[in-house]
């Protein structure tokens, strides 16, 4: 059976304030094309389709265009909600979006119900995991603590009990929306850390044929069975170097698996470029990047006049610009976004308690500060499924 995976659509976001609304169509397009061309037998969709909770009107229309083009190509679709989405408006319809062959999967109490497909060598048991949020689904699953190792590990303790009592030979595949130990992020995904552990180890998906993984925007292999798709475009100048593409996964009778990599289409290349400015004028070097989507950052000791509209005149397609002086003092005078870089909310948060008090948080002080965290993103979350 072959299987193609992709996941992060993020419909409606936009590239440093560039619409990516034309370049989100054109993958829908070679979305579509590669499955007849391929003669695919069903379409997973890892979560994140849309880029938030409340989705802008394009965003939607294409989406319904999608959706309408997947079910007449009579191909059958399985998505799940990431936590981009609000899975109560993604999951509106489902019963009847199923009958076309779309099989949206956005209620944490169906993660055990699968839409099971055959071929000529038995049943494939597709089971989708919406993006679990511990602090709100803790109690359906009965959890013993609040995170998303013990949420997912739940939701999988459901899915391996199903799939024991299904006939012997059933092979099986689950989509899940998570951060997996051994993966690497951007910087355009969205912090899910609960309790200070974002991260649920691989182990946790023992005993399926392969898990279809959302949230990262790398594609990338955590063992043979366990993939992300990656997201189809770049989000930030940090998926720069990443090849765009989704999964093809031939699955076999036996479970064996074939896994194919499908380029995606780039609108336009991204280019991060580094020096004084009179050398990024002047190199030859850089002219393959001059109609690249450009991040600049300059190095001069002194801030260049009308820095913005020089690089322009070179690089028309200039978004983002920024300064790091040359031989400046970097404890001193490390700009306040590069000392918070890769640091959690936790740590920002701990590191300000030491400062203010001259001494370091002590433990009950620092489980009260993840409590704190993890309310305030179980109320985000409320409020967005809400509205």
């Amino acid at each position: 059976m072959k299987l193609l995976h992709t996941s992060d659509w993020h419909l409606g976001r936009a590239f440093h304030r560039v619409s990516l609304l034309g370049a989100q169509a054109a993958f829908v397009d070679h979305l579509v094309a590669a499955v007849a061309e391929h003669e695919v037998d069903a379409v997973l969709v890892a979560g994140d389709v849309y880029d938030r909770a409340v989705p802008p009107l394009p965003a939607v229309e294409l989406f319904d265009r999608a959706l309408h083009r997947l079910a007449d190509l009579g191909v059958p679709t399985v998505m799940i909600s990431g936590n981009h989405d609000s899975a109560r408006r993604l999951g509106v319809g489902a019963g009847l979006i199923g009958r076309a062959g779309i099989h949206l999967r956005t209620d944490p109490a169906g993660c055990a119900e699968p839409v099971v497909l055959a071929d000529a060598h038995g049943d494939v048991a597709l089971y989708g995991l919406p993006y679990l949020e511990p602090a709100l689904v803790k109690d359906e699953f009965a959890a013993d603590r609040v995170s998303h190792e013990a949420v997912l590990g739940a939701a999988m303790d459901r899915v391996r009990a199903d799939l024991a009592g299904r006939p012997a030979g059933t092979r099986s595949v689950v989509l899940a929306h998570a951060f997996v130990t051994g993966a690497t992020p951007s910087d355009s995904e969205r912090d899910i850390t609960v309790g200070g552990v974002e991260a649920v180890p691989a182990a946790v998906f023992d005993g399926v044929d392969y898990v279809a993984l959302g949230h990262l925007h790398g594609c990338q292999t955590i063992g043979e069975r366990i993939r992300y798709s990656g997201s189809p475009l770049a989000y930030s100048f940090s998926e720069a170097d990443h090849r765009k593409s989704m999964w093809l996964i031939d699955l076999g009778p036996a479970g064996e698996l074939g896994a194919e990599r499908i380029d995606t289409p780039v609108p336009r290349p991204l280019a991060r470029i580094r020096g004084r400015i009179d050398d990024l004028l002047a190199d030859p070097a850089l002219a393959v990047h001059e109609q690249a989507w450009v991040e600049a950052t300059l190095t001069d000791p002194v801030r260049p006049d009308d820095p913005m509209a020089r690089v322009a005149a070179r690089f028309p397609h200039t978004l983002s610009l920024a300064f790091d002086p040359e031989d400046r003092d970097e404890a001193g005078q490390a700009s306040y976004a590069q000392r918070l870089r890769g640091r959690s909310d936790q740590e920002i948060a701990e590191d300000f308690v030491a400062h203010v008090r001259g001494g370091a948080a002590d433990e009950a002080e620092r489980a009260l500060l993840r409590a704190a965290f993890d309310d305030v993103r179980a109320d985000d979350t409320r409020q967005e499924r809400a509205r």
